[in-house]
């Protein structure tokens, strides 16, 4: 199954493209996991620039969407909501529906121990907008993330990995179960 990972941070470092990176690498012969890299490319989203004919970058995010069987989306929280470039990418995809009952696992991470969970809401707000199956089981706030990832991207809390495989299975059995 082809899981797509899209981070609401531009920044590679970020601790959101990190815990996309962690679940990359947590082996699973029956998952082909990649992280999408173009959020900062898209153009903003305009009705009028929607037409069908939509720029290069635009038709790469839609294809790639259309493409996996799931999502992955962590973002940070930024002014108590998720980052606009996450925003402008998703708001691409309601015309064309490529999220619609396809399942998606949502994640926000915040530095602080009580953050994130703004954001979130906020990012669950739109994926229900778009028709996404979200997995609830694969979906949360992650308060404190540097208390388990350090800036630099090294585990500093071993247990990170198997809340993140607790994300991956979650969302593999929503898949499975949808095909069936």
């Amino acid at each position: 199954m082809k899981i797509l990972g899209i981070s609401g941070s531009l920044r590679e470092n970020s601790s959101n493209t990190t815990l996309l990176k962690i679940i990359q690498a947590i082996p699973d012969p029956e998952v082909e996991f990649e992280i999408y890299r173009g959020l900062g490319g898209l153009p903003f989203f305009s009705p009028e620039l929607d037409d069908g004919d939509a720029s290069d970058p635009v038709r790469e995010l839609r294809a790639k969407l259309a493409g996996c069987d799931g999502i992955i989306i962590s973002t940070p929280e930024y002014a108590f909501g998720m980052p606009g470039v996450l925003k402008n990418a998703l708001d691409w995809a309601v015309s064309s529906g490529e999220f619609d009952k396809k399942p998606v696992a949502a994640l926000s991470a915040s530095p602080t121990s009580a953050g994130g969970d703004k954001a979130h809401a906020s990012l669950l707000l739109v994926l229900s907008a778009l028709g996404a199956d979200v997995v609830g089981e694969a979906s949360f706030p992650i308060p404190a993330v540097y208390k388990r990832i350090s800036k630099t991207g090294e585990i500093v809390d071993p247990a990170i990995v198997g809340l993140l495989s607790g994300v991956l299975s979650g969302l593999a059995r929503a898949i499975k179960s949808g095909r069936e």
